[in-house]
């Protein structure tokens, strides 16, 4: 069994809503909670950053005074008792660096940003389109199960893709839009969903 995780809003807090409030944008605070197409929203923040003259360095500041959401670390150390865990995430390895640290490393899949030598944002490489869904689908092709966990529509492919999808504290437009995944509220929610998704795909 794999346990496939998204990072953001699920182990550690939104980054760029860390940013929003960090730099007074209030544009920033959008996320793939709010709006479904991940290259719509990631050139509206390139956009941003360079009308508001943010760099890498700006960003990695904010990045660095982060931490885990309260329990994650402890739930992460639970569950990888428990099953291997990948983090499947939208996010950069430019940015997620400091909080894996505090994670204790554990294995990330995610995209890279392209940055010019003044330190500008100045585009996105993703590592592949819908990489958490393919990412799933490779893990069945190596004949592994899957429960995964998000809590955002660029999760809800990922969910459906594996043999159990859980939303964890999920916006309501989510939980309308996606009513046939469970819904967890705290981590003591999300350890119980996992035990009944891997009594529930071991016993299919």
């Amino acid at each position: 069994m794999i346990a496939c995780l998204d990072l953001e809003g699920v182990l550690v807090p939104e980054i760029w809503i860390n940013v929003a409030e960090r730099t007074g944008i209030e544009a920033l605070r959008r996320t793939t909670r709010d709006e479904p197409d991940y290259d719509v929203l990631m050139q509206a923040r390139l956009k941003i950053l360079d009308e508001h003259g943010l760099k890498i360095g700006d960003l990695q500041e904010v990045i660095a005074g982060m931490g885990p959401l309260e329990g994650a670390s402890e739930f992460l150390e639970w569950l990888r008792e428990r099953h291997q865990v990948v983090i499947l995430s939208d996010t950069f390895y430019e940015f997620a660096a400091p909080l894996m640290k505090q994670l204790g490393y554990p294995c990330l899949f995610c995209h890279s940003l392209v940055i010019d030598d003044g330190g500008r944002v100045t585009d996105y490489r993703l590592r592949i389109g819908d990489g958490k869904r393919k990412a799933v689908e490779a893990f069945r092709l190596l004949n592994f199960r899957t429960i995964a966990a998000g809590d955002s529509y660029n999760d809800t492919s990922m969910l459906k893709e594996a043999d159990a999808g859980i939303l964890f504290r999920p916006p309501d437009n989510v939980i309308a839009e996606f009513p046939q995944f469970p819904v967890a509220r705290s981590y003591d929610d999300l350890r119980r969903e996992f035990e009944a998704a891997t009594a529930r795909v071991f016993s299919a």
